[in-house]
């Protein structure tokens, strides 16, 4: 069957349909919904058996739908109508939730009902169910949907408008924890659950629950580089701010508060009663309260150990890293592999793997092109201290999904396992033309040969858990969720652990790296990566500059490229 996915931005459920539906062995192909003419000229020129719209954020015009059955992917139950569904069921506690997929008429989510699914809430951020229970359930009611194609007459519905941002509005002297949990993780994206902080409005994102109490309202201490504020009847950590500005960059809190208050206010009016903020700590030399308070949630990095298996948890925001988080990854890593433990399993977190470079703190600095330097340098440091780990089987656990450098530090492992859903991004390309490192010319060939190799970054395409295992990116997948995932994953780590052929397998892996290096030092691959990796960063060509920036900012695409539009470029 010919598909046209028309869709406001590839976004992560796109290119998980995209995957599902190419792997059926149908048509596929994208266009991005820019203005009404733009649509129709694409619908005219794919001539789509069905079109499937996962994520609008317009009507979709009358002369598409007139013409072609347009299939709109609506996050909400049958009856359910509007453009914030999914806000309003976290913000409204929803005990469970669904996903409908409804045929485009003039009525707003009105249509006939071709398929549905409903899933169990969980207390999380709205981009946490999205990519996990709104995803899977979505691809299910959409595959469903295009095999029975039995609409049926929608139910009465309920309109919800759009939510706005007096409606999740936080009262710090009124609102429980899990009330201010549920109205930052409605807003969760962009752009935020709009506060203030001294009267300058800033928005809020990547909230957890905080073991500490104090006035409500009142910023009561700092950690790694999350804040802590104080509610009626405990406490939250704020992970990530942005101030309301259109040239502001979301970054982590202690960031965004360093830069954005005078110091000498933080000291004056809010370490005195409490607040240990890093920009304090930085600009006096010594903190003027010496033990700042416990870890955020769990912790950005987190190790522990189940028998002769250790496992190494990093669940960084968006999965992107930091220069700073692969320093710290790379002390956790070396001190993990340093207690000997026979396997040690690479957990990253329940939404994402790696992304690689965090595009934002590069965007906020001071000389982007520096940052790029340091940030790619780190992410390679830490990617050989994998590959050159010797007497400890290492695995990548995919959880989540991965992309860029993200996915080429996952090769880095002996083992690269995947739950039976995550979508990889195995290249660099989209973001300006950028060229990559994370020794990706050593570790991709070595799996997937030469001429695979230059597929799959040429492509800028995502693939699924089949293909890279086909492609040999992944050893193994499976899963259907994240909890049986990671129940396998450490059944599988403990079989490999007790398995009296390790021995000989890690002398195996240990003369293949010295073969490896015989034939090219690693130095060799870094060098030469890092050679175009200048060119992107301080060339004549601004294209990687120019497409960070409209990356962190959320600046729409203004066409849709070639790759994805393949009813363009081959003129049909």
């Amino acid at each position: 069957m010919r598909l046209l996915l028309l869709t406001h931005s590839f976004n992560s459920l796109t290119q998980r349909l995209f995957v599902e539906l190419e792997a059926r062995g149908h048509e596929v192909t994208i266009e991005f919904d820019i203005k009404d003419s733009v649509t129709i000229e694409a619908v005219r020129a794919a001539k789509p058996d069905l079109v499937i719209a996962p994520f609008l954020k317009r009507a979709i015009p009358p002369k598409v739908y007139e013409a072609h059955p347009c299939l709109v992917v609506h996050p909400g139950p049958p009856g359910d109508r509007g453009p914030s569904a999914l806000d309003w069921a976290i913000l409204n506690g929803e005990s469970e939730w669904g996903v409908t997929v409804l045929q485009a008429t003039a009525e707003m989510d009105g249509g006939p009902v071709w398929a549905s699914g409903r899933f169990p809430m969980r207390a999380a951020t709205k981009s946490s169910l999205y990519r996990n229970e709104v995803t899977e359930t979505a691809v299910r009611a959409v595959l469903d949907a295009i095999e029975h194609r039995s609409p049926q007459p929608a139910p009465p519905g309920l309109w919800r408008p759009l939510m706005k941002q007096a409606d999740r509005a936080i009262d710090w002297t009124g609102d429980s924890t899990e009330t201010v949990l549920r109205k930052i993780r409605s807003a969760d994206g962009n752009p935020g659950l709009l506060d203030e902080i001294h009267g300058r409005p800033v928005y809020l994102h990547d909230a957890t629950p905080a073991e500490a109490s104090g006035p409500p309202g009142d910023w009561l201490g700092w950690s790694g580089t999350s804040l802590c504020r104080a509610t009626v009847d405990g406490a939250v950590w704020i992970g990530h701010l942005r101030w309301k500005d259109p040239e502001a960059v979301k970054l982590p809190a202690t960031l965004v508060a360093d830069t954005g208050i005078p110091l000498a206010r933080w000291r004056e009016e809010d370490v005195e009663s409490g607040l240990r903020c890093a920009c304090a700590q930085r600009s006096a030399g010594s903190h003027p309260h010496p033990d700042p308070l416990p870890p955020a949630g769990e912790g950005e990095i987190r190790y522990h150990r189940h028998g002769a298996v250790g496992y190494l948890h990093f669940p960084f925001h968006n999965g992107a890293m930091s220069t700073e988080q692969c320093q710290r990854l790379l002390t956790a890593y070396t001190e993990a592999v340093a207690e000997g433990t026979p396997v040690l399993v690479l957990m990253g977190g329940p939404d994402f793997w790696s992304n690689g470079i965090h595009l934002n703190t590069i965007e906020a600095a001071a000389s982007p092109a520096d940052e790029s330097w340091r940030n790619i340098n780190a992410m390679n440091d830490l990617t050989r201290a994998i590959v050159t780990t010797s007497g400890t089987l290492v695995i990548s656990a995919m959880q989540g999904n991965a992309g860029a450098g993200g996915v080429f530090l996952a090769l880095a492992a002996d083992e690269v396992w995947a739950r039976d859903g995550v979508v990889l991004n195995p290249h660099y390309k989209g973001m300006g033309n950028l060229y990559g490192s994370e020794y990706w010319t050593y570790l991709l060939p070595r799996r997937a040969g030469a001429e695979q190799a230059a597929q799959v970054t040429q492509a800028r395409l995502p693939i699924g858990t089949a293909e890279a295992r086909r492609l040999g990116l992944i050893d193994a997948h499976f899963g259907a969720d994240v909890p049986g995932f990671v129940a396998e994953v450490e059944r599988r780590a403990a079989a490999l652990a007790a398995d009296p052929s390790l021995p000989a397998r890690l002398t195996a892996k240990a003369a293949r790296r010295a073969a490896d290096e015989a034939a090219r030092p690693l130095d060799d691959y870094r060098r030469a990566e890092l050679e175009r990796m200048t060119l992107n960063f301080y060339g004549f060509d601004p294209s990687y500059h120019v497409a960070r920036y409209n990356f962190v900012r959320k600046v729409p695409k203004s066409r849709t490229p070639l790759y994805l539009a393949r009813h363009r470029s081959m003129g049909t």
